[in-house]
């Protein structure tokens, strides 16, 4: 993707400049919504996390599994996917969540996976990796904010509904 086809001008909009195809577009605004996430003195509601990562995963095929790494000020120091999976479900280890942490200095995480299916109600293993790992992050004294489930019809946060 030519970053020249999205011209951004002085009020924040952007126009498109010839033919672009529908992967350039969601590219385009994974990269838009990660800049103005960078952009928050911090991540304090889920929904400015849910946005980008529903662009990020909803529409994948297989289960994703992400992490959203966050400093003492809750502002975001990093992105990244870690694990990949099948229709209906993908490997957590905990022991690389917590060597990632690390790596990126983070205080905090947000945690977030795709439901293929669309749904995205979290299922018993998702409660059950969530414990998990805030278990280990907890012996390191990272604390996890959030694990958030997104699917095309919309996204659920385990933080609100104070299961974390």
């Amino acid at each position: 993707m030519s970053r020249e086809v999205f011209e951004r001008n002085n009020e924040g909009s952007y126009r498109v400049r010839g033919l672009v195809r529908p992967e350039e577009i969601v590219a385009m605004a994974s990269s838009i919504l990660l800049h103005d996430l960078r952009g928050k003195e911090a991540l304090t509601n889920p929904t400015d996390a849910a946005s980008f990562l529903q662009v990020q995963l909803a529409g994948e095929e297989e289960e994703v599994f992400s992490v959203l790494y966050l400093d003492s000020k809750h502002r975001l120091l990093a992105y990244e996917r870690l694990f990949y999976g099948t229709i209906d479900a993908a490997t957590v280890y905990p022991r690389v969540v917590v060597k990632r942490s690390l790596h990126w200095n983070a205080a905090a995480l947000i945690l977030a996976h795709n439901h293929p299916s669309g749904i995205a109600e979290p299922s018993q293993a998702d409660k059950g990796i969530t414990n998990r790992l805030k278990d280990a992050l907890s012996l390191i004294d990272v604390k996890v904010l959030d694990h958030i489930v997104v699917g095309v019809e919309g996204w659920c946060s385990m933080a609100e509904r104070g299961w974390l």
